[in-house]
């Protein structure tokens, strides 16, 4: 019913946003990666949407891409898996990470999502094994990867990304949190300590 929304950005909590459009605001729930990158409160947004409607509820799901959107969908048509849940998976890994995670049975790294267990996450991997070439199409990944350059940084980086993780934060959440603190530190002699500290309040 809804393809997308464009509007003003008016309230923001970790797991929704209100956005105004002709007057209308509209509460839209978000995967929780999304909130470090949504602009300021007063600005606007455009958020692709899913429309859900439930017996006792009608509820809107927005996400920055249209290829997320549609994965949230698709999630829907693994068996136990509703809308939250599919929230929940997107919000806690990326795309390429979950296409990984399919190709290779990995029921370890799914299973470590919020609401999943090891039964859920060998049924997800069965049942969307044979949509991976539909559903994971290489080029949409470009809105995930990272563009740090392969200079004097990269070991920082890739020992701060390391770090994140395991403080629980998930890979493109870590992964905006770092490009965005790059761009404020100079070229020459960082410190990981530095980057790591800087990274956590970006995020």
């Amino acid at each position: 019913m809804y393809a997308y929304i464009k509007g003003l950005l008016t309230e923001v909590t970790l797991t929704s946003v209100i956005v105004e459009t002709a007057g209308i605001g509209y509460r839209i729930y978000i995967p929780v990666h999304l909130f470090s990158s949504l602009p300021k409160v007063l600005e606007h947004i455009q958020l692709h949407t899913s429309f859900v409607i439930r017996e006792n509820s009608e509820t809107l799901y927005g996400f920055l891409s249209a290829h997320e959107r549609d994965l949230f969908e698709i999630l829907q048509g693994v068996t136990g898996i509703g809308p939250k849940l599919s929230l929940c998976i997107i919000g806690h890994m990326s795309a390429k990470d979950l296409k990984r995670a399919i190709s290779h049975h990995d029921i370890g790294a799914i299973s470590k999502i919020p609401g999943i267990g090891k039964k859920m996450a060998e049924r997800l991997i069965i049942e969307m094994k044979d949509k991976l070439e539909t559903i994971f199409r290489d080029q949409e990944f470009s809105e995930y990867r990272t563009d740090f350059t392969l200079n004097s940084k990269t070991s920082e980086v890739n020992d701060a990304m390391s770090a994140l993780i395991n403080l629980g934060y998930n890979q493109m959440t870590a992964q905006k949190a770092i490009k965005k603190t790059l761009k404020e530190l100079p070229d020459e002699n960082i410190e990981l300590g530095t980057l790591i500290a800087k990274a956590l309040q970006h995020i």
